[in-house]
């Protein structure tokens, strides 16, 4: 507790300050009662340095500083006075409003003027005499201004620190704004990763695979074939990729995504990819031509969620036909794919699941639904479904 109210050095300086110059005052014979008091000179000395023991405790203890001064001022008014115990109080005044409680700085002005407004009436009143309207003039600028200052700085205060706050606040949000562009860009490239290479490197694996394990010129030949064609497509993608990441910017122009006007090719190269799986890929769009032309997000999510299925078909998929339906009801984009589900002759590429989970967060991202599931086909055997529904309409595409 001593430690607390131990005075700071801005206090020190201005007790000691105002003790000396209080002396010097009385030396030198300069009085605020004009020697009408019947005490000795000396006492002046009392309340001064009082006032000036207040000063040490102006900022660690405002209120008992306010309570030693005003007691010191009054006790002023019956010595021959001081100037500077009077200079003092007015700080005391101030620094009580500045670090004192929140209810003081709010009580300590309505007193103060209540104090000077009773004095002006009250000396009025005792004089009959205009002058004494001086006399509150003098109260007021001891307390009323002193507290009134007081109140303003700290106000100024409050808000100086309330602007630190949400700075400090805004700095937070942004670096968290920050860390969640950066995770979500990074499931966005990963997802493109994903999208663009492994149909490629599913299909490198499955044919190496036969080519290593099929003892036939014939076979081997076709397979390393199907290798090179997937590995420069791979390589391909691959590049453009880095390419756009190393120098994506304002004054690049925007690659072109891809869309479901390239279905056919990507079918294609499924059925050249599952030639030797047994898979047979189809497509069968039954939108209305006159439809006007999709958001480009709902396109890419779309020729995504074909490609992985396919990739899906190519690993998993038994011998059978693989299916691609688009549909569309006018807000939303339908778009399923079905394989017979079963075990897959031959050489198989290892499935991680990051490719049902990058369709999920597509299609989440556009506020639609997707499943992904074994139903059955009406006889012994089961097909594999992947349904998504995707809006089309921009109001309610989650951008």
């Amino acid at each position: 507790m001593l430690t607390s109210l131990r005075p700071d050095r801005d206090a020190v300086a201005l007790a000691v300050s105002g003790l000396l110059g209080g002396l010097l005052l009385w030396l030198l014979g300069l009085h605020t009662q004009g020697g009408h008091s019947s005490l000795a000179p000396w006492v002046t000395l009392v309340p001064l340095t009082a006032m000036a023991a207040a000063e040490l405790l102006r900022r660690t203890a405002p209120r008992t500083a306010l309570t030693i001064g005003a007691l010191a001022l009054v006790a002023d008014q019956f010595t021959w006075g001081n100037l500077a115990t009077i200079l003092m109080f007015t700080d005391v005044v101030y620094a009580a409003v500045l670090y004192g409680t929140p209810a003081a700085a709010r009580r300590l002005p309505v007193a103060t003027l209540l104090v000077t407004v009773a004095s002006t009436i009250g000396f009025l009143a005792w004089f009959r005499k205009p002058e004494a309207l001086l006399i509150g003039l003098v109260i007021g600028l001891v307390t009323f201004v002193p507290a009134l200052t007081g109140v303003s700085v700290r106000s100024h205060r409050t808000a100086a620190d309330a602007a630190r706050l949400a700075a400090a606040q805004t700095a937070r949000l942004a670096e968290m704004d920050r860390t969640q562009a950066v995770i979500a860009e990074r499931a966005r490239m990963a997802r493109e990763l994903h999208d663009m290479v492994a149909n490629h490197l599913s299909a490198v694996a499955i044919h190496s695979t036969a080519a290593l394990s099929i003892d036939d010129p014939e076979t081997s030949r076709n397979a390393l074939k199907v290798i090179r064609e997937n590995s420069v497509e791979g390589l391909a993608e691959m590049r453009r990729l880095i390419g756009l990441l190393r120098e994506g910017g304002e004054d690049r122009a925007p690659a072109a995504a891809p869309t479901l006007a390239a279905l056919d090719t990507l079918i294609e190269q499924t059925n050249v990819n599952g030639a030797s799986g047994g898979l047979v890929c189809t497509l069968e769009d039954t939108r209305d031509p006159a439809a006007g032309a999709l958001p480009t997000p709902v396109e890419l999510a779309a020729y995504r969620i074909v490609q992985e299925s396919l990739t899906n078909a190519l690993k998993h998929a038994a011998p059978g036909p693989v299916v691609v339906r688009l549909g569309g009801t006018g807000e939303l984009l339908t778009v399923e794919v079905t394989s017979v589900f079963g075990s897959r002759p031959g050489p198989t590429a290892p499935g991680s699941g990051a490719g049902l989970v990058g369709m999920r967060e597509r299609v989440a991202l556009l506020g639609g639904t997707i499943t992904a599931r074994a139903e059955p086909d009406g006889g012994e055997t089961e097909i594999w479904r992947v349904r998504a529904e995707l809006p089309v309409t921009e109001r309610t595409i989650r951008e």
